[in-house]
């Protein structure tokens, strides 16, 4: 007979059992059923002494207390120490640092390990950039550059799977390097333990640096950096940006708000040539400046570390020239202003294909058979050449700008991908659907959406639905609807005054001005508009820019962009921008050419080429390893998935290192590799790829910053939530370093892979006899206290 934790022994002794409880309980209510006291004392006393009586009569039926707990040695249970840099860090008026704490509390003659060996099969363990097995802790030197937490307790599941793991004491301050997401679901339970800690005293660190950049050489880089600053309270913090020479570009400084208040800098400057390029944001306080500046002696300034005081960044100026193709359909003001603008800017190439003379009808019974031939443009030229000259069935057309050779648009408008894809951006400008074949609208559609270009298209007589580009591939992809569109206005009677829209407002490129207040008197400034294109509703997805108001003060759409496939299009709906150009206040303004540099730089802006190459961490792997994603594209930019590519790494001292790309399995265009720095600094990676028959397909350039150090010293007091929220999610606890003992005391009660069960007389337990005496006792005080014999 069993019942919970408890089986009897003896059951054939139940009759007698029962029997003398039966017998003794009689005699006690018989006895003091005639006793002179009142009754809730008497019943009170009989309970007390039919207790005890029942508890020592049941022995006799031997019950045994059943219970499991760990078999010894069967389950493993792992100590893993973190030596890392973190943990070197030493508090003000602290002796040793947190690192030496733990490691006394790791000696191998600390009581508390000796107490688990005896249960559990014990592990040692310490990791830093990756997972190590050891003998003992005295040999932690808490030098790692690297703290793999997610990783290394990743890789010690997987090195007991299918072992019972019963747990692991997990000694570290929880400051982890590695960006992956942990799988608790597969870890045993995590028990950390947190070095003390007395808080940061005095620190300055680079928490982290955005940079804001475009494609362009000449297009200014904005770097924003955030600065911690604890135990300055009022002193100035320098904060300065170097290039890779070391020398200062620009320097900021700012007076500590102390309470840890982070400071915020911003830098704004023009890199000194195109490409790669690697920046160092530094910060100290502005009295210490001598002693911090190279980062490398501690001892000379008040700081627990000089670690986190810089972070590096990359700044990408490559990728160009590009290329912009300004389709037209009469000459105009536009193109002027255009072409002035984008003439400054080295890196953009604008190639115009003007029509000057609309083709003709290809049959008129009026005209003499030359004259049904020559387009009358050509009239009057006596050596006009029939087999060169337009005929009068076709328009005719001018080819301008920067041409890469003499046969580039002979043929007008591109009739392949292949030609129409060498450029990164399509400005078509007052001109109807019909100049193009339904061809040639269709590869306008795929420029878009499958190349990943940008397209522009401006108002006038012959734009959106006056051009009848409803119903058409191009109508597909612009961010307006045209079915529903009212006739245009054009009239000299309308003016509209232009104004941006809140989405407007946090698009850089729209804006010219740096604040809202000169924005507006800029805006206040410009000429009213004559012309507008009326259009439909805005399409789902899009986003209104600039809207115009007319002389009723109804609101109209002028600027509305969205993307479309891989791409980005844009329709700027006012048909006499130029107005803003003819009719500025000093003729040295320069406000409406940089505008169209802003919109041509959008334009251009995030077009990929036939190799585009990026570098991101492995969240999968120790910290320092980054994955090199090469993509590769044929001439039409369809995805090429037969070729051949490889990585050539410069390292921060000179060296180089081949690798080659091997495809992806989850897109046919993408070629991976991985690369684990060992030093620290600056690397370039430079992705080459060549098609199946050898054929060179491109070559692309990508930076990245391998700066443990920063990444380890990023925070200096340990993260107690990250690892109290570890502990929960596996099932274990955070565990206080001084009662080690009595939590290794409490192991055998927890929940272990591996078990046995155990039993043990109940009246051997010193409980089960105190509860018989105290029974006794009790009934015999309750007599006493009422004067019963």
């Amino acid at each position: 007979m069993t019942m919970p934790g408890l089986t009897l022994g003896a059951p054939q002794w139940w009759t007698a059992a029962a029997a003398l409880i039966a017998v003794a309980g009689a005699a006690v209510l018989w006895s003091y059923a005639t006793a002179r006291a009142r009754t809730p004392i008497r019943l009170a006393c009989a309970g007390l002494k039919a207790l005890a009586i029942a508890s020592l009569a049941l022995i006799l039926i031997e019950p045994l207390l059943t219970f499991s707990r760990p078999r010894p040695g069967a389950n493993a249970f792992a100590l893993l120490a973190d030596d890392s840099q973190s943990l070197s860090i030493r508090d003000e008026g602290e002796a040793q640092s947190r690192g030496e704490e733990i490691r006394d509390r790791l000696r191998q003659g600390s009581g508390w390990q000796a107490r688990l060996g005896q249960e559990f099969d014990v592990r040692r363990f310490a990791f830093d950039s990756r997972l190590r097995s050891i003998d003992d802790f005295d040999r932690l030197a808490f030098d790692g550059v690297g703290s793999s937490l997610g990783a290394s307790l990743a890789a010690l599941s997987k090195r007991f799977q299918g072992l019972p793991l019963a747990g692991v004491l997990l000694f570290s301050d929880g400051n982890r390097t590695d960006a992956g997401e942990i799988d608790a679901k597969s870890l045993p339970p995590i028990y950390p333990v947190i070095p003390p800690s007395h808080g940061v005293v005095r620190d300055i660190g680079v928490r982290g640096v955005a940079a804001s950049q475009t494609n362009f050489e000449a297009a200014p880089v904005v770097l924003r950096a955030e600065v911690s600053a604890t135990g300055f309270a009022g002193q100035p913090i320098v904060a300065a940006v170097l290039d890779e020479a070391g020398n200062v570009v620009e320097r900021q400084q700012e007076k500590s708000q102390g309470d840890g208040k982070p400071l915020s800098f911003r830098f704004q400057f023009r890199p000194d040539r195109r490409g790669i390029r690697f920046y160092t944001v530094r910060a100290f306080a502005a009295a210490e400046e001598e002693a911090t500046k190279r980062g490398t002696d501690p001892k000379a300034s008040a700081e627990q570390t000089l670690a986190n005081n810089g972070r590096l960044v990359v700044i990408d100026q490559g990728g160009g020239p590009y290329r912009i193709l300004y389709v037209s359909g009469r000459p105009n003001w536009e193109y002027k202003f255009l072409h002035r603008a984008l003439e400054a800017d080295d890196q953009l190439q604008l190639v115009t294909l003007l029509r000057i003379a609309r083709r003709q009808p290809k049959f008129d019974f009026q005209s003499s058979a030359r004259d049904r031939t020559v387009s009358p443009f050509f009239k009057g030229f006596d050596d006009a050449d029939p087999d060169t000259v337009e005929r009068n069935d076709q328009p005719v057309l001018v080819r301008m700008g920067d041409l890469a050779d003499d046969a580039e648009l002979r043929d007008g408008f591109p009739k392949t991908a292949e030609e129409l894809y060498k450029y990164h951006a399509i400005v078509i400008d007052d001109l109807e659907a019909s100049f193009f074949t339904q061809d040639q609208l269709g590869l306008l559609r795929n420029f878009v959406a499958a190349r990943g270009g940008g397209l522009l298209m401006l108002g006038g007589p012959d734009a959106f639905a006056d051009g009848k580009y409803d119903r058409t591939p191009v109508g597909e992809l612009l961010p307006v609807y045209l079915n529903s569109a009212p006739a245009s206005l054009t009239q000299e009677s309308d003016r509209y005054r232009l104004v941006l829209t809140r989405e407007g407002w946090l698009q850089p490129w729209v804006r010219t001005r740096k604040t809202e207040e000169e924005e507006q008197k800029r805006l206040a400034s410009m000429p009213p508009f004559q012309t507008l294109s009326r259009v439909g509703r805005i399409k789902p997805g899009a986003v209104t820019l600039a809207e115009v108001s007319d002389n009723d003060g109804n609101a109209l759409p002028a600027l509305v962009a969205q993307t479309f496939g891989k791409g980005h299009v844009a329709a700027l709906l006012i048909g006499d921008l130029w107005r803003w150009g003819i009719r500025r206040e000093r003729p040295e303004e320069t406000e409406f050419d940089r505008s169209w540099r802003q919109t041509a730089r959008w334009l251009v802006a995030d077009v990929p080429g036939r190799v585009d190459v990026s570098v991101r961490p492995r969240e999968d792997a120790p910290a320092q390893a980054v994955e090199i994603a090469v993509r590769a594209r044929d001439a039409e930019y369809r995805p090429l998935d037969n070729a051949k590519v490889s990585v050539a790494v410069t390292l921060p001292d000179g060296g180089t290192v081949a690798l080659d790309a091997r495809p992806d399995a989850r897109e046919p265009d993408l070629y991976t590799a991985t690369y684990v720095a060992r030093q620290p600094g600056p690397h370039r990676f430079a992705a080459s790829a060549t098609s199946a028959d050898g054929a060179p397909v491109g070559t692309r350039e990508a930076g990245w910053a391998a700066q443990p150090a920063a990444e380890e010293f990023a925070r200096l007091a340990p993260d107690r939530e990250f690892l109290a929220s570890l502990a929960a999610k596996t099932g274990g606890e955070v565990v206080d370093a001084d009662r080690l003992d009595s939590f290794v005391e409490s192991l055998p009660s927890r929940r272990v892979p591996v078990t046995e069960l155990r039993t043990a007389p109940l009246w051997h337990h010193p409980a089960y006899l105190l509860i018989a005496i105290a029974c006794l006792a009790a009934e015999w005080a309750l007599r006493r206290l009422n004067n019963l014999a």
